[in-house]
């Protein structure tokens, strides 16, 4: 069976899909795009050997020519695509975050529950990376005890001057808070942030660095630099601590050059080619999972509590305070 798959969004990570689906992905077949802009939907078309231009996103979801959704669209849309996907009956794979509000995003889980079978996949692709699928093997297989604490990084050498004090948390930040809740099986229930020194090389309304500090229901403290100034390179940096050991997520592997007196590897420039091999695993296996007719992967529930969680962060930015995570309780349909 080929899955003939839509693509909402043709930005920078839509058109990376459109390629991915394209070039790499077996049983796929991009077939329509749609983007509020049509030179951009035009080019991914052409580039994806001849898919449709929709004449907009009702049209490209409800289209006989379209099995699967994939949404890459601006955030604030996300729900609303999903939404209509759901609707229509149709799988669809959804860029992080599936809302930019907790209310939005129970709004789908509740059309996805009425509808009696999951649909949405959510693209927390953090979970298809060969490292973080490590930590979570030793972690769920009690390798280093009990967890107690985890330290994380996300740095980014520059940010345009768009990116807002928030989006540390709604737009960087929300890929630790997933990968955490994911990692420990352990829902966080209180966000804190501290705003250290401000980096000089950074857009004036921008507070950057930041330290994010969570704790799960179970009790584990988590702290988060995000810090998206950094200068150097893309790092991102995960370690667990339990009560008989510690497991650190690897950096990527790279071959030693030693040369004019220095030894050194190559440090990632952009978050593409750190987890090109996430992206591709995470759409392969939604793939796989339209094909077989049965959902896989981060759930519209994962959706909701990042979001969830990402909220109470900003409220915390704005705030200073000890911000309580307010989460529904999980429906049974999500277990």
């Amino acid at each position: 069976m080929t899955v003939r798959i839509g693509v909402v969004g043709t930005g920078a990570i839509g058109r990376e899909h459109v390629e991915r689906l394209t070039r790499t992905v077996a049983g796929a077949r991009v077939t329509a795009v749609a983007d509020i802009d049509p030179a951009a939907a035009e080019k991914a078309a052409a580039e994806a050997g001849g898919a449709r231009v929709a004449a907009d996103v009702a049209d490209l979801i409800t289209a006989d020519d379209v099995d699967a959704v994939l949404v890459s669209s601006w955030h604030a849309a996300h729900a609303e695509h999903v939404l209509a996907a759901i609707a229509a009956g149709k799988p669809v794979l959804c860029e992080k975050p599936l809302a930019t509000t907790a209310e939005d995003a129970l709004r789908v889980l509740a059309a996805e529950e009425a509808h009696g079978r999951r649909l949405v996949q959510v693209g927390f692709m953090r979970r298809y990376d060969p490292g973080y699928r490590e930590l979570k093997r030793v972690i769920a297989g009690g390798g280093i005890g009990r967890p107690l604490m985890m330290h994380c990084a996300h740095r980014n050498p520059t940010q345009s001057e768009r990116y807002t004090t928030e989006m540390a948390a709604q737009d960087t930040g929300v890929h630790e808070i997933d990968a955490a809740r994911w990692l420990l099986d352990d829902e966080i229930v209180s966000a804190q942030v501290i705003m250290p020194r401000a980096t000089e090389r950074r857009f004036p309304h921008l507070k950057d660095p930041q330290f994010m500090l969570f704790e799960t229901a179970g009790g584990v403290r988590i702290d988060l630099e995000v810090f998206v100034n950094c200068q150097y390179g893309y790092d991102i940096r995960c370690e667990t601590v339990g009560e008989t050991g510690l497991v650190r997520l690897p950096d990527p592997a790279r071959a030693e050059v030693r040369a004019a007196a220095r030894a050194g590897t190559e440090i990632d420039q952009e978050w593409g080619g750190r987890f090109a091999a996430a992206f591709d695993a995470e759409v392969q296996t939604w793939v796989d999972s339209v094909a077989a007719g049965a959902a896989t992967g981060p759930s519209a529930w994962d959706g909701y509590a990042a979001t969830a969680v990402a909220a109470a962060t900003v409220e915390a930015q704005r705030t200073g305070a000890v911000v309580d995570v307010d989460l529904v309780p999980r429906p049974a349909f999500y277990a």
